[in-house]
């Protein structure tokens, strides 16, 4: 599942790989998937990242639209996303780096 976000989505990723260097970019990323985990579980959730959406202003996200997010990078089928499951995302969402 493909998601097009058209003219809201501005990616920042070859900039900021640019800046950082790799090891300061994936860094980067970890950072970010701490910040939408669930941190008793170590994984962004169904919960953890509808609960993130709304603190991240995202109000008009609806729970199909959060499912279709965690399906796209959910790799071993658990539905949620491990660290790995969330890079790899990240990398694969980012065609310029």
């Amino acid at each position: 599942m493909d998601f097009d976000f058209g003219a809201e989505f501005q990616d920042n990723f070859p900039s900021m790989m640019a800046r950082l260097g790799a090891e300061g970019f994936i860094l980067e990323l970890c950072s970010g998937f701490r910040l939408l985990m669930d941190a008793s579980k170590g994984l962004i959730t169904f919960e953890s990242l509808k609960r993130n959406c709304l603190i991240l202003g995202l109000h008009d996200i609806g729970d199909d639209e959060i499912v279709c997010m965690l399906m796209e990078g959910d790799l071993d089928g658990d539905g949620a996303l491990s660290q790995m499951e969330f890079c790899i995302l990240m990398f694969r969402l980012s065609p310029g780096i």
